[in-house]
Parts: C-alpha cells; structure tokens; sequence
C-alpha cells in the first residue's frame, strides 16, 4: 500500500477548507464558545475538534477515511488488520481478553502484568493462571516468562483459551515469543502479546521479534509511547485466525462513540512517518540510548543494563533502547533518584521503583538531552551517595490467589486499617504508578512481606494508586475471609 497517505489527515485539511457551519457538537463550536481553550490548544487544534461525519468516517463502523487508515496501518504493522484506538492501550489489553475469554474461562499470563489485563478479568470473569516470573535480585525486577514455565502452565490448564505475553516488559526484557506462540497454537489457544513498549520493534533493524512476526493472534501497541502519536493514541493489531467483525464488536462495548480526531490523526500521520523514516529514527534512538549507557556507567554506582543480562531463557532478548538504570549502589532508591531530577534539575524521567529508573529514549529526543541526564546523574551520586544499607529492591512479589479477580472485586467488603488486613483477601488493586503492575490485585492474600512492601514504597515516594483511601492508610478486603 502507499503508505505515504494519511486518510484522516487529509480529510480533516479539506474539511478545514470548507467553512461548515457547525450545529452539531462538541460544543464550543470550533473554539468560539470557550476562548481559553483556543488559548492553550491554538485556532487549528481546537478548529479540527470535531464529530463523527459521513466525509470523516465513523470508528465505531468506519467505511472509508479511518477504514483506509486502518488498512494503511495494518500493512505497516504486517498485520492481518489493524483497529485504531483512542482508549489508550488499556482499551487494547482488554479487547484482546475479552474477544477470547469469558467467564470462567482460563488464561495463562505471567503476573507482572499492566493492571489493564487483571482488570479486563474482572470484567470477563476469566480466571488467571498466573506464570509467575523469575526474579533478578541485585536489579530487583521480574524476568521474562520461561518456555519450561509455560509448558508446565499449559499441561496443568490444558483447557486454558489463552497466553498473554509481556513483550517487552518496562524493562526492555523480552521473553521467547516465537516459541510460546508455537506451543500455545499446539494447544489450540490464542496467544496474545502486551507490546506497549514496543513500537520501534517493527520499524527498527535490530529489534527483538514482533508479534505479529511471530504469529501471536492479537497485539496491543502504544503508539503514543515509541511511536509518536498523542497520549491516549494506540494500535489493536490481529491475525488472520482473529474474527476481525468480532473483535470490532468486543471494542465497541467499552470503546467511546465519540473518538478524538485530534488522536486519529496523530495515530494516522504517526504511521506515515514511521513507515516512510521509522527505520533511520530509531537506528538514532538506538545509538543515543547505547551513548546513554555507557556514559552512565562510566560514571560509577550506577547499572545501565543492557543486552549482556541475555540468557536465551527468563531474558530471551532485550530491547536496547529502553535506559533502565539501576541506582542502588550510590545509596538511594529509583524513585529518590526520580523525585531529585525532577525537583532540583527540571530532568523529568518515566517512572522510579525500588531500585530503578527508567529514562524512555525515543524519535524526540536529541543528544545534548542525554549528555545532561548524565551530568545530572553523576551530580547527584557526588552530592547524595550514601551506604546502600537497609534499602529494599524487589519490585515483584508472588502472589497467592485465593479467589477469582471478578468474585473478589463484587464481593462484600469492608475497609480496614492496612496493618489488621494481614491473613485477609483483598478485594481493590494497589501498585506504584508507574508502571501500573499491580503489588495487589483482587482476590490475592495479604501478608506481612506486602504491607511492609506498600510502607516502604509510600515511605520512599512511590505514586501508590489503586485503593478506594487516596492515602492508602486502609485496604479493602473480603468481609468475613481469611486467608
């Protein structure tokens, strides 16, 4: 296909040029009823804010400009078809469980998932088989899913209907995709691939293996992350063994009927550029994230990993532009190193655990960014370096599941101090955000490793999310269940 088109963009710039006169919402009628708007967004932003129309299409049931742009996508993804979506790739990480699971219904999934998957279970009412992944201790972060793992998974759950793969994780940690999505097909089961993070993988060179080469039956892809669109703006991508009229009917339920053309657009000139220039983009990105963590590992205290952590099994691959850094050695957690790059150098990073940062490296960034994250970083090992004595780094702990997501979270509950809620089940989420990987989900037991585990993590700065109290002082439990 020419994949120098842009459908939805094209058709909002001749839509622009015809000085309709609107009676139909949004409301502030291209900007004019609310000035202030106008002032932030500008004339052309608040001007291409508009509703579904015949010349633009519907997303609900598109017929012509987005079903273009979505064949167009496709095509640049190899992917049988591609959905555009505008509910972030939450809205994909549901789809994909609910076009193949519904109640009572098994799931393979290792459980460092993003809480999208665990709630889509909520939703369905499927039940999670979780592979609980590996973990590297000294880094204090989980690991891919082991072939081994799976199998034992798929021979204890042979009626399971279908894998779910991070890949890549936060992390750039890459598990063995090609060879679960053959074993999950033996079985007869769909395998579906969380790649939020991993856009670049299907324009760059030297890329871990995407899922749509691998054969995996659905992919979620954050456009908005790697690729360029805007926040909110991602790709549901499906093989040929996907019902692709199904699955379009399984977006519908939970999808807006309203969708932004301001995120189709991004979505749609993303794609072009990606297609056209994606490959010398992240060729740059790669270099500049290589550049990074030498640099930064010159400097002593602190672990860039990269692609030396591969063993073929739990880090089958790794995504080299990912700069996870490791801050433990010069005393302080992930998020205090997080907090003082914001605070005291305007250096605004991704996200901070226990014992990492994640400093995200894509097609906007320039060299002289780099060079004074590294100058940032070696400033404050010399003014904040202490003993690394006492500090906690597992940002993983196995859960016990007692009951299933969807029964926990509708169950009767009742709230209570977060030190009395040890021996109970939980019946809400709690996490860190981001990532956005649950620490708790519902119908998992309390114990005292988790509650030291959310004490320290809120003693250290963690964004902790997820409770019905916004200071997590209280947890919502299972009224009248033990453990």
């Amino acid at each position: 296909m020419n994949q120098s088109k842009a459908p939805i963009y094209e058709a909002l710039e001749k839509f622009r040029k015809m000085r309709i006169v609107p009676f139909d919402v949004p409301g502030h009628k291209r900007g004019r009823g609310n000035p202030e708007l106008v002032e932030l967004l500008g004339e052309k932003c608040v001007g291409i804010d508009v509703n579904s129309m015949k010349p633009l299409d519907n997303l609900c049931h598109p017929v012509s400009v987005i079903k273009e742009a979505e064949e167009l996508a496709a095509d640049a993804f190899g992917a049988y078809y591609a959905f555009l979506m505008v509910g972030g790739t939450t809205s994909a990480v549901q789809t994909m469980i609910l076009s193949c699971c519904k109640q009572g219904d098994k799931i393979i999934l290792p459980r460092n998932v993003h809480r999208s998957a665990i709630n889509a279970l909520v939703l369905c009412g499927a039940i999670p088989v979780y592979v609980n992944p590996k973990i590297d201790h000294e880094l204090g972060i989980s690991l891919g899913m082991e072939i081994e793992d799976v199998k034992s998974a798929i021979e204890k759950n042979p009626d399971a209907k279908a894998i779910l793969v991070n890949n890549p994780t936060y992390y750039g940690i890459c598990s063995a995709l090609e060879d679960i999505v053959k074993i999950g097909h033996k079985h007869g089961m769909k395998v579906l691939v969380d790649e939020a993070h991993g856009t670049h993988f299907y324009f760059g060179k030297n890329m871990p293996i995407t899922a749509m080469k691998a054969k995996a039956d659905m992919a979620s892809v954050s456009m908005h992350k790697s690729g360029g669109s805007l926040t909110q703006s991602s790709f549901l991508l499906i093989g040929e063994n996907m019902n692709k009229g199904y699955v379009r009917q399984i977006i519908n339920l939970t999808q807006t009927t309203s969708a932004s053309y301001l995120l189709l657009s991004s979505l749609d000139i993303s794609r072009r550029n990606l297609a056209l220039r994606g490959q010398e983009a992240f060729d740059r990105v790669e270099y500049l994230a290589s550049y990074a963590r030498n640099e930064i590992n010159r400097i002593g205290g602190y672990y860039a990993f990269g692609p030396e952590l591969i063993n073929k099994n739990s880090i089958y691959d790794f995504d080299v532009t990912k700069l996870s850094i490791n801050t433990l050695d010069i005393g302080l957690a992930g998020i205090e190193v997080y907090d003082i790059l914001r605070d005291e150098y305007d250096i605004q990073i991704e996200f901070g655990d226990l014992g990492n940062i994640l400093a995200y490296i894509s097609v906007g960034d320039r060299k002289q960014d780099i060079e004074r994250l590294v100058t940032a970083l070696a400033d404050i090992k010399r003014r904040y370096s202490k003993d690394r004595t006492g500090l906690m780094s597992n940002e993983y702990i196995n859960p016990k599941v007692i009951m299933s997501p969807q029964d926990s979270f509708y169950a009767q509950k009742e709230s209570l101090p977060i030190q009395e809620t040890v021996g109970k089940v939980c019946s809400e989420f709690v996490m860190c955000y981001p990532p956005g990987i649950p620490i708790l989900a519902p119908g998992e037991l309390i114990t005292e490793e988790i509650i030291d585990y959310i004490t320290y993590a809120k003693d250290k700065g963690c964004s902790i999310t997820g409770p019905v109290d916004p200071y997590i002082n209280e947890l919502n439990v299972i009224k009248g269940r033990e453990g």
